[in-house]
């Protein structure tokens, strides 16, 4: 693997709500990002959010004009893998599907140089499994970024079991670069948060399920009372409820 301090290029894979999310981190940082999609539109959707969330740091005295262009001037659309040819690192974010995870990594593995460093989002699916396809094992890992990416300060670092020391704790320092506060979990369904989540989601259903409370009493409860930021319903209303239940299926099937 490479020597370099830094990371210099990366290439966000998917442009929804955490890659966008993902990229802003990246170029906040100095990193110069090329963010893929197959779609021109979601490309377009993407940029368009990123300027508004500039824009809005802008007015708040968060970012200078010239700190806001040079950020959203780091940031390149890009709907061709072959444009991520020398990047240092890529990202991949998409959908939270094994089978579609792979075949990325199974394209982008023979685009990249060899000490690219691969990481896949993925917030509860197993990185041995993922990286299973992959020619070179070693250099995949999980870098799980939690929603919002440029206001949560937390990432889990997931290697496999084949997962070279050397990139764990290059990722390690990386993190640390990007603003982040990184924590190095098992290979395991959930990782850390997510598996704890489960019983906070699971006994909110089941609390409204049983008539015990309403929605808006549970949230209520557990955020002035509980001291949670976000109560369960708002915040499977934010992660999306197709999300939440592919995490749990994961959980407890695996």
């Amino acid at each position: 693997m490479q020597n370099a301090s830094t990371i210099h290029k990366a290439t966000v894979i998917g442009a929804g709500a955490m890659g966008s999310g993902i990229a802003q981190v990246l170029a906040q940082a100095g990193v110069q990002v090329f963010l893929f999609d197959t779609k021109d539109e979601a490309l377009d959707r993407a940029m368009s959010k990123l300027r508004g969330t500039m824009e809005r740091l802008v007015e708040k005295g968060r970012l200078t004009s010239e700190e806001r262009e040079g950020i959203l001037g780091r940031i390149h659309p890009i709907l061709y893998l072959r444009e991520a040819a020398e990047s240092d690192l890529v990202i991949e974010a998409i959908y939270e599907s094994l089978e579609a995870k792979r075949s990325v990594f199974t394209l982008i593995d023979d685009v990249v140089r060899p000490d690219c460093i691969l990481a896949t989002n993925t917030s509860s699916l197993s990185i041995a499994a993922i990286s299973s396809g992959v020619t070179h094992p070693e250099r995949l890992i999980g870098l799980h970024f939690f929603n919002p990416a440029p206001l949560m300060p937390l990432v889990e670092i997931v290697p496999s079991l084949a997962t070279d020391p050397a990139v764990v704790a290059r990722c390690e320092a990386e993190v640390l670069r990007w603003g982040k506060v990184g924590v190095v979990a098992k290979d395991t369904p959930g990782f850390i948060v997510n598996r704890v989540a489960r019983p906070f989601y699971a006994e909110a259903l089941n609390i409204l399920e049983e008539g015990i409370a309403d929605v808006p009493t549970i949230d209520w409860a557990m955020t002035h009372l509980g001291g949670f930021r976000m109560g369960p319903f708002a915040l499977m209303d934010l992660i999306g409820h197709d999300v939440n239940y592919t995490v749990t299926e994961t959980v407890w099937t695996q």
